[in-house]
């Protein structure tokens, strides 16, 4: 699960902003919710915001150490950590990334900063039994062990560098069960979904649906409840070397050797209706082809207990498909905890009653054009049964665009 994610400093965040999942004082929809000791932890959230007030940059901070976890350590000497500030700070003001989850039913706390592309400071704890650990501390080059775990990173100590992040080196140079476990939580367990994935995805999605009948099923029965009269898919992959005459002209003559030695998967994928078939890849709509990419890693994501965050989800897809896959997410009971958070500007999903106040989230730039987040939770005299599509578009809670342009005055310009 993810409790909380903080970041400051990363493109237009300027300021510390806070998401939490953590759920506040109101029990509605309580059995709805996780409880890690004396706290409920919510199932999803959604954020709304005007173009360009950062719910995407929120996001990409997310991605951003993610990878920066898993691929740290293949950094080289002297290569600078590439990341972006707030334009008016730059490289010389910190940028600090804070995120607490739970993994194996423990909970974790991981902080780093970065100064002048490299990392300044990295602090990671946990709390077995509901007490803080120290596992390491890091400043600059150097490191601190916590008292239980002395001499378990004397591997890393000459892997360590300033464009690499402890935590990636001690998951590749040491065995420490509450290391391995976080690691695992960044690599397997939080997934980061944009637009540019989608092809990454439809390969995984037509692989599973190809060699796994489950998943198959699953698909097919999830697109004969949206009312889209699928009877069937037929996934046919090949293993081939490719032609000389498919390969693009431009490559180098030692590149175009090596692609035609290698294997390639050739996949034919048809959708089959009660009257006639279609090819998937080349006859269906944008938004089918999207649905048929998410299905199967939205799948794996509900089984598995995953946390899937996702960067305007509804993109390509027509409201009633959006809304459906939130029932599915929200309403299927499974023995784990998945968790969605995703950014929107369908405020259609405002009036369907699945969404608390404290799931209710906004980006909304301020004066100096930085990003402020926060949530519906924290704004004064709103009721838990208010309207609160209504209230959004009527600009009660902020982070939407206000027209008020003379259109008239705009016209007489051209």
């Amino acid at each position: 699960m993810l409790l909380e994610f903080s970041c400051s400093n990363h493109k237009s965040i300027r300021d510390a902003v806070l998401f939490s999942a953590l759920a506040g004082t109101d029990t509605t929809g309580f059995e709805k919710t996780a409880v890690l000791g004396k706290y409920h932890v919510l199932k999803s959230a959604v954020i709304y915001g005007a173009n360009g007030s950062g719910k995407s940059n929120f996001v990409d901070a997310l991605s951003f150490v993610r990878n920066l976890v898993l691929y740290s350590i293949q950094h080289q000497p002297g290569q600078g950590i590439l990341q972006l500030p707030f334009k008016t700070e730059g490289f010389d003001t910190p940028s600090i990334y804070k995120i607490q989850f739970v993994e194996d039913g423990i909970r974790y706390a991981y902080q780093f900063s970065l100064k002048q592309m490299l990392v300044q400071d990295e602090y990671f704890y946990f709390f077995p039994n509901g007490k803080q650990m120290k596992i390491f501390e890091r400043h600059g080059d150097r490191f601190t062990a916590g008292r239980s775990y002395k001499g378990k990173f004397d591997n890393c100590k000459d892997v360590l560098k300033p464009n690499r992040l402890m935590l990636s080196c001690a998951a590749n140079f040491s065995s420490v069960p509450a290391v391995e476990a976080a690691y695992r939580f960044f690599r397997d367990d939080l997934v980061v979904y944009h637009e540019g994935l989608q092809d990454n995805w439809m390969n995984y999605s037509l692989h599973k649906i190809g060699s796994d009948a489950g998943m198959k099923a699953a698909v097919i029965t999830f697109m004969k409840e949206l009312g889209m009269g699928v009877k069937d898919i037929v996934v046919k992959i090949d293993k081939s070397k490719p032609q000389p005459n498919e390969i693009p002209p431009f490559l180098s003559p030692e590149f175009r050797d090596q692609l035609l030695q290698s294997t390639m998967d050739k996949i034919n994928a048809k959708v089959v209706y009660d009257h006639f078939e279609t090819d998937l890849l080349s006859e269906e709509s944008v938004g089918v082809r999207k649905l048929f990419a998410f299905l199967c890693p939205w799948i794996d994501i509900m089984v598995n207990g995953k946390v899937l965050i996702c960067d305007e989800l509804e993109a390509g897809l027509h409201e009633s498909l959006v809304y459906g896959l939130l029932k599915m997410f929200m309403e299927t009971e499974s023995e784990k905890f998945p968790q969605l958070f995703f950014t929107t500007h369908d405020t259609g999903l405002l009036n369907l009653d699945l969404f608390r106040r404290d799931q209710i989230w906004f980006t909304e730039l301020k004066q100096d054009r930085s990003t402020d987040l926060y949530s519906l939770a924290e704004i004064k005299n709103v009721r838990k049964d208010e309207n609160f599509g209504k209230g959004y578009i009527g600009g009660k809670y902020g982070a939407i665009p206000m027209l008020n342009l003379n259109f008239a005055k705009v016209l007489d310009q051209m």
